[in-house]
């Protein structure tokens, strides 16, 4: 049987002999770049580089498939790239502790509590995080239901419910009371930080969301929240 021999595109070998040539282009050029010489030929070397790429001819590749588009809603647009210069546009910083009296064992809607520390700072961002940091291994903060109390209620019951208590739990760690190893245990659950988006100046939070926070021992100590934010 014959074996008929296969001959390469023409377009794919010009292909082939272009790409070598800019590699060669490259390797010829680099010592002039990369060591110490006058700026001018620095340039000059770099600018027939460029003269090769522009040579490159343009690819399209298209296809009949339709892809699946997800649309997103720009919170914040800048209309035009700022200037080293632009105060206005820089990444900027804000830090506060806020501390929260002793609560009652529970679940407790703080969001106007924290407002009222921050808003000042708040005021000053156009688009960033608000990043909320309990400093405690008994309590929690979570977002939740800002409107109807039960909610708050009816999360305290379950988190009773879930996790035994007394001294018929089989926790070891029991020396500071029979609620503490329990309040490690939900602290952990719901976590002891959040992050929130900012948006001109507010937290940009749902209709019925709010921060809680969930005190886990029966008698609570003041609750301190390290605050940061960052953005523009």
């Amino acid at each position: 049987m014959r074996r008929t021999r296969r001959h390469s595109s023409p377009k794919i070998s010009r292909l082939y002999y272009y790409l070598a040539g800019l590699l060669a282009a490259e390797i010829a050029i680099a010592p002039f770049i990369f060591y110490d010489i006058s700026p001018g030929l620095q340039q000059r070397a770099m600018q027939a580089v460029s003269g090769l790429f522009s040579l490159a001819p343009s690819v399209s590749c298209s296809s009949s498939k339709k892809s699946n588009t997800l649309r997103v809603k720009s919170q914040y647009s800048p209309t035009a790239v700022p200037s080293k210069s632009s105060d206005s546009m820089a990444a900027k910083w804000a830090q506060k502790t806020v501390v929260i009296p002793p609560q009652r064992r529970g679940c407790h809607l703080v969001t106007s509590k924290v407002l009222k520390e921050i808003e000042q700072d708040l005021a000053g961002f156009k688009c960033g995080l608000a990043h909320f940091f309990l400093q405690h291994t008994s309590a929690s903060l979570t977002i939740n239901e800002n409107y109807d109390s039960d909610v708050q209620a009816d999360t305290e019951t379950f988190l009773s419910r879930i996790v035994p208590e007394g001294h018929s739990a089989p926790w070891r760690h029991t020396m500071e009371g029979p609620d503490d190893m329990p309040a490690h245990i939900k602290s952990s659950m719901f976590g002891c930080a959040l992050t929130v988006p900012i948006t001109d100046g507010r937290l940009n939070m749902g209709t019925w969301q709010g921060i809680w926070l969930c005190e886990h021992r029966d008698h609570a100590t003041p609750r301190k929240i390290v605050i940061t934010l960052n953005g523009i």
